[in-house]
C-alpha cells in the first residue's frame, strides 16, 4: 500500500519526538509514532490528526533487535516505504560522577541512545536501499550534548557524541543509494525532561543558575524543515537552541 510520505519517530509519545510528529504531520506526511507507552502513542496520532495530518502508533524498545526488526516489517506491510526516520528516542542516567555510576545505568543510557539508533537506521537503510523509487531521509537527535558535556553527564554525553559518528558514516554510505542523513543538536527544548531549568541547572564551574528554554514546537518545525529538502541536499549538522542557554562562550 502506498501512502504518499511515510515518515517514522521514535520516541514519539512526548516532547521533542510529539512535536516533530505533529509538525511533519502538518506538512502532509503520514507519522508512524513510535515509543514504549501505548497511551502517550494515542495522543500524539490525536495531535497528527487534528494537525491536518494522518498517524499511527506503534508500540517499541528501540533497544530490543527483535521489537525493532518487527516495528520495521510492519512499516513495510503496511506502507511499502520509508522516507524518513527520526532516531529521537534516548534516556539518560542521574547525574553522577563516573566513579559512582553503576555499570547498568551505563549500560542501559547506550542500548536506548545508541543501539536503538543504530538498530533503527539499519533496518531504515536496507528498506531505502530496496524501495522503489530507493532512497530516503535518516535524522539523528545528537542534542547538544554531542558538543559539550554537562557536569556528571558521561553516559548521555558518550552516546551522544557517538551519534555524530553514526551520523557521518550514514551520510557516506547512504549516498550510493540517495539516501541522506543528517543531525540535529537541540538546546532546552522545553519539554517534561526540562521544566526544572528555569529553578536552576547544574554549571560548569559547580553553580547552580536557572536557564532559558525554548518551545519544543520550534525543534518540530526544524525537523520538518530538514525532512522537505530533495534527496540531493542536506542539513548534516543542526543546532536549535534556546538562544541565551550558556552553551556559547566559557564556563
Amino acid at each position: 500500500m502506498q501512502d504518499g510520505r511515510i515518515a517514522l519517530v521514535t520516541g514519539a509519545g512526548s516532547g521533542v519526538g510529539r512535536a516533530a510528529a505533529v509538525a511533519l504531520a502538518q506538512d502532509g506526511w503520514h507519522v508512524v509514532n513510535v515509543g514504549r507507552r501505548t497511551d502517550p502513542l494515542a495522543e500524539t496520532v490525536e495531535e497528527c490528526e487534528r494537525a491536518g495530518g494522518s498517524g499511527s502508533a506503534v508500540a517499541t524498545d528501540v533497544s530490543d533487535p527483535a521489537s525493532v526488526e518487527t516495528l520495521f516489517e510492519r512499516v513495510r506491510a503496511e506502507h511499502g516505504r520509508l522516507d524518513l526516520l527520526f532516531n529521537n528516542a534516548g534516556t539518560a542516567a542521574p547525574p553522577a560522577p563516573v566513579d559512582e555510576l553503576d555499570v547498568e545505568q551505563w549500560q542501559r543510557v547506550v542500548d536506548v541512545n545508541l543501539t536503538g539508533s543504530f538498530l533503527c537506521a539499519r533496518q531504515a537503510f536496507g528498506l531505502m536501499k530496496a524501495q522503489e523509487p530507493s532512497g530516503g531521509r535518516i535524522i539523528n537527535n545528537g542534542s547538544v550534548s554531542a558538543q559539550a558535556p554537562r557536569p556528571n553527564s558521561a553516559p548521555y554525553t558518550a552516546t551522544k557524541h557517538a551519534i555524530t559518528g553514526l551520523t557521518k558514516s550514514l551520510s557516506l554510505d547512504g549516498r550510493p543509494f540517495g539516501i541522506a542523513c543528517g543531525q540535529i543538536d537541540i538546546g532546552n527544548a522545553l519539554t517534561a525532561l526540562t521544566a526544572g531549568m528555569h529553578q536552576g541547572a547544574p554549571q560548569a564551574d559547580g553553580a547552580i543558575r536557572p536557564e532559558p528554554t525554548m518551545d519544543a514546537a520550534d525543534v518540530g518545525r526544524a525537523v520538518a524543515y530538514m525532512a522537505s529538502l530533495p534527496l540531493n541536499a542536506n542539513v548534516l549538522t543542526m543546532t536549535v537552541m534556546a538562544n541565551a542557554m550558556p552553551l556559547v562562550g566559557r564556563g
